[in-house]
């Protein structure tokens, strides 16, 4: 309508889900970041999850934590489911999505690969851990969303840059893998995976550290910028 506009200065935007019932991962799901890390390709979707307290603001801070050395950045493409089901089949799967967001799927690489019998859930979930935003575009909005760029760069230099279509399993299939185990509900949210450009496989490897500013980006969906402190 053009009325009651706030100015994007003087407004802080929250994540646009803030306490989903779910938040389910995916792990290994671009074929270059399998290869960079010299890896199989999985023949059925790796998932794990975080919390949904690990959820912050598409431009709040990521709170670094005492109990790691090891932090890195995963920018990826998030799915919002937007209606109730279980058993979904593959050809309606994109009927339960209501949209996409930017989501930053922070790790804590030495609890997530040595630490906590190698499970992944504490090295992944954190406080500020799932930075979210900035906003939902809706899935008719969305020409192909296994056709977008997907990047992400700390303190200005890129370090992820690819293609939702080298996804290895695209958000129809995970959402009907994920729906064999449990009900999906309106304001869950899958995170779909990160390309090859992570810090902890680099040679020698870049961990984040405070001050550090991390901007994940998808194009049609927008921009994410956070601040390590």
């Amino acid at each position: 309508s053009g009325q009651h506009r706030v100015p994007r200065a003087t407004a802080q935007l929250l994540a646009p889900m803030g306490d989903p019932e779910k938040v389910i991962c995916v792990g290994l799901n671009y074929y270059d970041h399998c290869q960079e890390q010299g890896v199989k390709v999985p023949k059925e979707p790796l998932i794990f999850s975080k919390f949904p307290s690990a959820i912050t603001g598409p431009f709040d801070d990521i709170v670094h934590p005492q109990d790691t050395s090891e932090l890195d950045w995963e920018v990826e493409l998030a799915a919002v489911i937007g209606k109730r089901g279980r058993h979904i089949e593959e050809a309606a799967a994109l009927e339960h999505v209501l949209g996409f967001t930017v989501a930053n799927d922070v790790s804590a690489r030495d609890w997530q690969m040595r630490r906590n019998g190698r499970q992944w859930l504490l090295g992944k979930t954190f406080d500020t851990f799932c930075p979210l935003g900035p906003a939902i575009v809706t899935r008719e909005a969305v020409a192909d969303v296994h056709n977008l760029w997907i990047r992400c760069s700390v303190n200005g230099h890129q370090m992820q840059d690819s293609n939702t279509r080298h996804l290895i399993f695209g958000v129809p299939a995970l959402v009907a893998w994920v729906s064999r185990f449990v009900t999906l509900v309106p304001g869950d949210i899958l995170l779909t995976g990160t390309p090859a450009g992570v810090g902890v496989f680099r040679k020698p490897p870049v961990f984040l550290k405070r001050g550090d500013k991390v901007q994940c980006e998808i194009e049609e969906l927008g921009t994410i910028c956070n601040q390590v402190v």
